[in-house]
């Protein structure tokens, strides 16, 4: 299957940290890719890399055949932070509508979009009248009016309670059946099991590329937490491992090094 998302070897440092460790992944077209891992294990900075907002350090993205972050994608490519991105000073509709005219679709369309993410009832509010969970699924109709062929959604379930996240994954499933690839994050691992494909990040590395079916096995557990937590637990022994080996070498090499210290 083609990719929608090819990233390789991509690091990414913030300051005097290194927040991702030369990733390399390919996000399958038209299926749903959970980007998961704790809070601080580095989805948001990999999700704007395939926005195209993040400035890296070395590697390569590219999405739909295009760099990230070309003036080509602009209408191709829909991006939800975790922070509402909507104007609080107009109603859902008027947001929505407004957003709608950007990419050439009609009210309808902006109508049928917050629909979708079941704001029918609230389409005449202003956005700071909104509960959280509201201004999330607000943005998130922003988005999907402009129908992108790649949908990047940056934990949109967060505050929603389950019957409405249960409907927007259902939402998310019927649209990769379409034909759109959606990367959605979480941090929370029973999402993990309503993916297609599972992208799992620890620290900045990325210790999983995988079907929830095989991340099952490969964690030897049936429950995806813990197959996880079995993942994350041998990602650290290997790590453990390779500098006890190091130290060891280099430990080996001291007596060496003083030995022709003494001797000049």
């Amino acid at each position: 299957m083609d990719a929608a998302v090819t990233v390789t070897d991509l690091v990414v440092d913030r300051g005097r940290r290194r927040v991702l460790h030369g990733l390399s992944f390919a996000v399958p077209t038209g299926e749903v890719t959970g980007l998961l891992g704790p809070s601080g294990s580095g989805k948001t900075t990999l999700m704007r890399a395939i926005v195209g907002v993040q400035q890296i350090r070395s590697g390569e993205v590219t999405v739909l055949g295009e760099p990230a972050g070309s003036p080509a994608l602009r209408n191709r490519l829909g991006y939800v932070t975790q922070a509402p991105s909507v104007y609080a000073d107009l109603s859902v509709r008027d947001n929505v509508r407004y957003f709608a005219s950007l990419y050439g679709m009609s009210p309808r369309e902006a109508d049928a979009a917050i629909a979708d993410v079941g704001l029918t009832d609230a389409a005449g509010q202003l956005v700071r009248d909104l509960s959280g969970g509201q201004m999330g699924r607000a943005s998130l109709a922003c988005a999907l009016v402009g129908c992108p062929e790649v949908l990047v959604l940056d934990e949109p379930t967060v505050g929603l309670d389950p019957v409405l996240r249960v409907e927007l994954w259902d939402r998310f499933h019927a649209l990769a059946a379409a034909g759109t690839t959606l990367i959605v994050s979480s941090h929370v691992m029973d999402e993990a099991g309503r993916c297609d494909r599972l992208l799992l990040l620890r620290d900045g590395d990325l210790i999983a590329d995988s079907t929830p079916a095989q991340l099952r096995t490969d964690g030897r557990s049936d429950d995806l937490e813990a197959a996880f937590l079995n993942l994350v637990r041998a990602h650290e022994e290997v790590g453990a491992s390779g500098h006890q080996r190091s130290d060891e070498r280099a430990g080996s090499g001291a007596p060496r090094g003083s030995e022709q210290e003494s001797l000049a």
